[in-house]
């Protein structure tokens, strides 16, 4: 019996170090994900028109350290260089976002009530202005951009190749990236046309590590892509309002109250 048991020790030891040691042999080296991610932000770019419907999973953490899930449902219309629909549907808010190279039109559904703000500009300018003038981003705003290679990349220290994985019946690459504070993961359709069919951001500043996921379907470019008033007509005789007291276009709804990282 003795010898049975420091056989089956022996044994435990080596699967253990096996299993140890096969992600770090397996691992890919960096330029292969790099090389991958580039593909997708060059052919992101090059598309002048694009469409495509998300499903989104923002997670918070409680004082208490319960994560939630906060779901929703949306859809993206995109003309380069300068016009953009974006609709969002969640728990909280119901929100239409439209810009047509001038005036970027917010519209709270839920209480009827938008707000008008003068941004001209392309694409790329309004994607930076909404996050860092007014902390309303975009959707999968870093995948939208012109050139989003460099964005991802900035502050990155690692990249991983994964393989393959299959996010809603379609073959994808499966990249991670690290930085400081958060960590990225990234699933690009396989083939002529590698677009990004899941996107996780996981924030490591925050106890809990809570993730912003955003999955992509119904994928269209080119003549595909139905054609779109980007304009804004007030079929529901909503209110104008200051951003400021614009109602049901957050992410996170009223009564949650945001706390510092730890």
């Amino acid at each position: 019996m003795q010898t049975k048991g420091v056989l089956f020790a022996m044994l435990a030891a080596a699967l253990l170090a096996t299993l140890t040691a096969a992600p770090a042999m397996a691992q890919p080296q960096a330029s292969e994900a790099k090389a991958i991610l580039k593909a997708m932000s060059d052919y992101m770019g090059a598309q002048k028109s694009l469409s495509f419907e998300f499903d989104a999973i923002l997670e918070v953490v409680t004082t208490d350290d319960q994560k939630l899930q906060l779901a929703s449902s949306g859809a993206v219309t995109l003309n380069r260089p300068d016009k953009i629909r974006v609709t969002r549907t969640g728990g909280f808010a119901d929100v239409e976002m439209s810009f047509e190279g001038n005036t970027l039109t917010l519209l709270g559904k839920n209480f009827n009530l938008y707000t008008q703000l003068d941004v001209p500009g392309t694409i790329d300018h309004l994607i930076d202005e909404l996050r860092g003038t007014y902390q309303r981003p975009l959707p999968a705003a870093d995948l939208l951009l012109t050139n989003s290679y460099d964005g991802l990349m900035l502050d990155v220290v690692d990249a991983k190749d994964l393989g393959t994985g299959v996010i809603g019946g379609v073959l994808c690459d499966h990249l991670a990236f690290r930085k400081d504070q958060v960590d990225f993961q990234i699933w690009i359709a396989q083939g002529e046309r590698p677009y990004p069919c899941r996107y996780v951001i996981t924030s490591k500043d925050i106890s809990g590590g809570p993730q912003y996921t955003i999955q992509v379907r119904d994928w269209k470019t080119g003549d595909e892509v139905a054609a779109t008033d980007f304009s804004f007509r007030n079929p529901t005789g909503a209110d104008k309002v200051d951003l400021k007291d614009l109602k049901g276009t957050h992410d996170l709804p009223d009564h949650y109250m945001q706390g510092d990282a730890k």
